[in-house]
């Protein structure tokens, strides 16, 4: 990750703080479907690379339970130290925490008996750098899974707001690295994972809601936050125009809050290899 897009997910690490109780309840079926895929049990050590908030890191962590352990990463020292804290929290003693990046990995090889990724590899500067780390800290015959974002269109979470805002700021500059949708095409990061080196390679589309007890509002609140791009994009605007993008966009969402809780259809593409 260069410097600019660590210093935009540093920028954006309190708000996922803030947030981070609903992104868990948000993705959980995320979660869950990516250790049903990769298999984890008790006893393994799993490796969770650019696990922002703290998942899926501290789940599996629970479920590996003492017999087991857990090693965190993520770039952002803001990330890790909202992991840490919750981990306390729940009481977890089987987890490390490790700030690094995805393509230059603090561990020897043949590490862990699993490696994940739940909505990272998108965000990768180098993902085939990325994958080969991770394939080269996985033990032969282990596991690697990862999770990134399907089609654009059949996301309404995303683009429902994407399209209102679209309508009245001006675009940023074309990023990969920003592109959420970046290995939304089936087969694209299935592809990059083969080249990494891992055999065996299944891809599972997903296909659950993105729920969560929180209004209309509460969700504008957390997306308009969460989001650097929107962030900056709101607080360059004038305030008139905020207000049309917010009642605008509020309008455009309410059809997935039936009695007032958020429920976004959604689909993920989980892509599984062994090393």
């Amino acid at each position: 990750m260069n410097e600019e897009n660590s210093r935009e997910w540093a920028n954006s690490a309190p708000f996922w703080e803030k947030h981070a109780g609903t992104i868990r309840t948000m993705f959980s079926p995320v979660t869950t479907a990516l250790i049903e895929e990769a298999r984890i049990r008790s006893g393994h050590n799993v490796l969770d690379v650019a696990g922002g908030a703290g998942e899926p890191a501290l789940t599996i962590a629970a479920l590996v339970g003492a017999e087991g352990s857990v090693t965190y990463t993520d770039l952002v020292a803001g990330m890790k130290s909202t992991a840490e804290a919750e981990a306390q929290r729940r009481g977890l003693a089987n987890v490390k925490f490790q700030q690094c990046p995805a393509d230059s990995l603090p561990f020897g090889e043949n590490s862990f008996d699993v490696v994940v990724s739940r909505l990272g590899a998108m965000f990768f500067p180098d993902p085939l750098a990325a994958l080969r780390e991770m394939q080269r800290v996985t033990k032969p015959g282990g596991t690697l899974s990862l999770v990134v974002w399907g089609q654009s269109e059949v996301n309404p979470f995303s683009y429902e707001i994407t399209n209102v805002v679209s309508r009245y700021l001006p675009p940023g500059p074309a990023s990969t690295t920003h592109d959420a949708f970046r290995f939304a095409e089936p087969g694209s990061l299935a592809g990059v994972l083969r080249e990494a080196g891992a055999r065996d390679i299944r891809e599972r589309l997903l296909k659950f809601d993105i729920a969560a007890p929180i209004s209309p509002k509460e969700f504008w609140v957390m997306r308009s936050e969460t989001s650097d791009t929107l962030r900056n994009k709101l607080a360059a605007a004038p305030v008139a125009t905020r207000l049309k993008v917010r009642d605008e966009a509020l309008r455009a969402i309410d059809k997935y809050f039936p009695e007032n809780q958020m429920k976004f259809p959604a689909q993920m593409l989980i892509v599984t290899g062994t090393a």
